[in-house]
């Protein structure tokens, strides 16, 4: 483990932790083992490219890796996998201030003529060692002009020329720059390295401190050891040589996990009195709103991991002291119950920014958590719909229970000598009623399925026909037959289908004919099209009007009525299709 300067010479200014204790070698990288062993691979083959791009979070080790390699590239002994850290060419890169190894801010140089510049310098040898290196940090802050100005000089440098380029966003960076460099992508470090590694220099630099501030710390770094080591630095100023997590929550402001605990305990208890009572002895202590909304969240997040995959999960709100009490609290919830309660404190996190009334915001989310009821879920809800359309449709289930078709009613036969009707209505108040004269029967009743069809059809037994093999098909919207009209073609074998261009296309007629021809299975010849001329119609008041009368229809319906009663809904709107 490499350290520089670990104390702090007298009339010299302090250097902080991140600086001191920052990685000199590839073996002292923490979390990026593989990308420091393909670097040493590359040096070892003597196979390192003009250009590399290093991604990741930050405080990663991005800048401290193309730091480490410049050293590998240029050292006395090099290029090595193992810089020496005592020639002058080391020692330099590692303080920045190495003329062969230049780094360059993204951010403050992403003009064209910073990059025009860079060219020409290029072109110059290096004034002592290997190589001429350019590291730029933040390099998608360049603009685009700068990038086309860099195309041609990264992808055929100069021999004695390396890029390192690192990022934060590399979806900013353009292809044609990411198709030019060999792309390492720096991940976050696990928790349980930084809290090694913090552990180590604390033991280094001779400080006591509690396990649970390490783990606190590591919490809060989120992955960057650099973001942990800083936190340490202000702890150090803050505690002095000794470091206690209560420390640690009244710098960041932030409740400690007692409290923290107990305000989820009044919550799930539904005791708003208690939660606010909670609150208020938090805010005396200087916890900060926005940090406690924050906890909040997480301890939620942790009921749903623990909930979900077991109390072995890793937990980011508390430590391993309060486990079991999460846990706890974990088996007496619903998952839909903390859903329910992470969402509203999301949501109040939200409007927290910018407001003057951040406690009253936060008071009223915390009564609205414990006013939750019991929420069930969706399965239990459709679990009791069946059982009410169950019971409605005496005993029957399915959705079709309390529609079964009927059987179709023998009506007089009809001559077949006789040329087509006119178009009727298939509204039964409107049908033509009169008896038409009886003929002979030829055949007996046929019967596909549950729809009986008769041997002769006549004006009203073939408006029944159609809507009992409507029923049958099952899936032919209502309005699709009730203002439908039927003729009875030339043929008396042949039904021609007129349906109404409101509610209907081509291709669903020709899908509704086909149903219906495969229903009366060859007996019948069934043809199925639109009623331009109604479609052509003025349909505003009856569009009005059938809107009305189907929205009525649905909420008389006994499902619906059960479903209305069950979730307490309502309906709002009617679908035609």
């Amino acid at each position: 483990m490499a350290k520089q300067d670990h104390g702090t010479p007298a009339g010299m200014h302090y250097k902080v932790l991140a600086r001191r204790w920052r990685p000199q070698q590839f073996n002292d990288l923490v979390g990026q083992e593989a990308i420091a062993q393909a670097l040493q691979g590359a040096i070892t083959a003597k196979r390192v490219a003009h250009a590399y791009l290093f991604t990741g979070a930050r405080g990663v080790g991005k800048t401290t890796s193309a730091r480490i390699l410049a050293k590998a590239l240029n050292c006395k002994t090099g290029p090595t996998c193992n810089p020496c850290d005592k020639c002058d060419s080391c020692e330099s890169v590692a303080t920045g201030d190495d003329v062969d190894v230049l780094e360059i801010d993204g951010a403050s140089n992403r003009g064209i003529d910073e990059v025009r510049e860079l060219r020409q310098n290029a072109n110059l040898r290096p004034t002592r060692g290997r190589y001429k290196i350019y590291i730029i940090d933040e390099v998608h802050m360049l603009t685009r002009e700068a990038f086309n100005a860099l195309l041609k000089t990264l992808e055929e440098p100069p021999e004695h020329v390396k890029f390192i380029f690192a990022t934060t966003d590399p979806q900013k960076i353009p292809v044609t720059i990411l198709s030019r460099c060999q792309r390492f992508d720096f991940g976050t470090i696990h928790p349980e390295r930084i809290q090694k590694r913090l552990a180590e220099i604390a033991a280094s630099e001779g400080i006591a401190v509690d396990g649970e501030v390490l783990e606190l710390v590591t919490r809060r770094a989120a992955g960057s050891m650099r973001d942990a080591l800083s936190l340490m630095d202000q702890l150090l100023a803050f505690g002095g040589e000794r470091l206690t997590a209560e420390q640690v929550h009244r710098l960041l402001g932030t409740a400690g996990e007692d409290r923290l605990v107990e305000l989820a305990t009044s919550l799930m208890e539904r005791n708003a009195g208690a939660a606010i009572q909670s609150m208020d002895q938090a805010e005396a202590h200087g916890v900060q709103l926005g940090e406690l909304i924050d906890q909040l969240i997480e301890y939620f997040r942790d009921l749903m991991v623990v909930k979900s995959a077991g109390p072995e999960a890793r937990l980011v709100s508390v430590t391993s002291r309060q486990r079991q009490r999460l846990v706890d609290h974990a088996s007496r919830l619903s998952l839909d119950f903390i859903f329910a309660a992470a969402d509203i404190l999301a949501e109040t996190k939200g409007r927290l920014r910018g407001s003057t009334f951040g406690r009253i915001l936060l008071d009223v989310a915390l009564t609205r958590i414990a006013s939750l009821e019991e929420l069930a879920s969706i399965d239990d809800l459709a679990n009791r719909l069946q059982q009410l359309e169950s019971k409605i449709g005496g005993g029957q289930s399915g959705p079709r229970a309390a529609s079964q078709p009927t059987p179709v009613r023998e009506s007089p036969p009809l001559d077949p000598k006789k040329k087509a009707l006119p178009v009727e209505p298939l509204n039964p108040s409107s049908a033509n009623t009169s008896p038409p004269a009886p003929v002979e029967q030829s055949a007996p009743p046929m019967a596909t399925g549950s729809v009986t069809i008769p041997s002769t059809i006549t004006p009203e037994s073939a408006t029944q026909l159609l809507r009992d093999l409507a029923a049958s098909f099952g899936i032919v919207h209502r309005e699709s037959i009730t203002r439908a009209k039927v003729t009875i073609g030339p043929d008396p074998d042949l039904l021609v289908v007129s349906l109404d261009a409101m509610y209907n296309t081509a291709s669903r007629a020709k899908e509704i004919e086909s149903a219906l021809q495969q229903r009366v299975a060859g007996r019948l010849r069934i043809r199925v099209g639109l009623d331009e001329a109604a479609k052509a119609a003025p349909q505003g008041e009856s569009r009005r009007s059938n809107y009305s009368e189907r929205l009525s229809e649905a909420t008389r319906d006994p499902l619906v009525q059960a479903a209305i009663e069950v979730l307490s809904a309502r309906v709002v709107r009617v679908d035609e299709n």
